[in-house]
């Protein structure tokens, strides 16, 4: 049964795909798509990546379909959407973090970071695109970064990845609007996730964080995962090629950082 506050969002009956299914945002996302009526199938790159999904769905009373898929590899992209058959949303949620400057960076794990960050959620649309027109329409939601307009330092090719994806979004959007298919990223901040939950071991780095944003914590996957569902739904149908900043206000402190000086 569909929670009260999802009837509204009017995405009850359609199909829907979750790359990085089994993440921490993409878990949330899929999860919050079951609740809405939506026929949700989920990708991850290995079966027990998205088992906690399945788990936590079926705790739930949902079924996913789950299919795995490297999306950094477009054949295995394209069998998988032929498997699945046409689809009316695409969410991206797949993705890597790295360390290191970008001198020291070498060949391999630059194009491995671009490979998954920016060209799996390429792959996505171009496969799954053509299915959409054919129904008519439909609405793909990419997840970028703040790090995309505030590079991120020590990250390897996260950063460049990450604007990427969002100008990659924007061109899908001017590309794919006559198909009626709306195409928008959606760049959060802090996030605390399984998979960044080390870094907050630190002593008194949670609090520190929770301290640096104006909202005055860290986000949860389910905030993000509330603005992908009302992105991809009709009540956002005027909305396409916008880059979603859901970040507390996080990006709104730069200032704070200077010294009073009359200018």
């Amino acid at each position: 049964m569909m929670s009260p506050d999802t009837v509204w969002l009017e995405l009850a009956g359609l199909r829907a795909v979750v790359t990085g299914g089994g993440g921490g945002i993409g878990r949330a996302a899929a999860l919050k798509l079951l609740d809405a009526g939506v026929e949700t199938i989920v990708l991850d790159q290995h079966a027990h990546a998205y088992a906690q999904t399945v788990h936590d769905a079926a705790r739930l009373g949902f079924a996913p379909e789950t299919v795995v898929c490297d999306v950094a590899d477009s054949t295995d992209v394209k069998n998988a959407a032929r498997a699945i058959g046409p689809v009316d949303l695409l969410v991206n949620t797949a993705g890597i973090v790295g360390e290191g400057d970008l001198l020291n960076v070498d060949a391999g794990e630059w194009a491995t970071m671009l490979s998954v960050n920016l060209s799996g959620s390429f792959h996505t649309a171009q496969a799954f695109a053509p299915g959409m027109i054919a129904r008519g329409g439909g609405a793909m939601v990419h997840i970028a970064s703040i790090a995309a307009t505030h590079p991120r330092a020590h990250s390897s090719a996260y950063s460049a990845s990450k604007a990427g994806l969002k100008l990659m979004s924007q061109q899908l959007a001017f590309e794919l609007g006559p198909s009626g298919i709306r195409s928008n990223t959606i760049s959060p901040g802090m996030v605390r996730t399984p998979r960044t939950e080390t870094n907050y071991l630190a002593p008194d780095l949670i609090e520190r964080r929770h301290a640096a944003v104006p909202l005055g914590r860290v986000a949860r996957p389910c905030d993000i995962a509330d603005v992908v569902l009302f992105t991809l739904s009709p009540r956002a149908r005027y909305i396409t090629g916008a880059d979603i900043v859901v970040d507390g206000g996080l990006t709104q402190t730069l200032m704070s950082h200077i010294t009073e000086s009359g200018g």
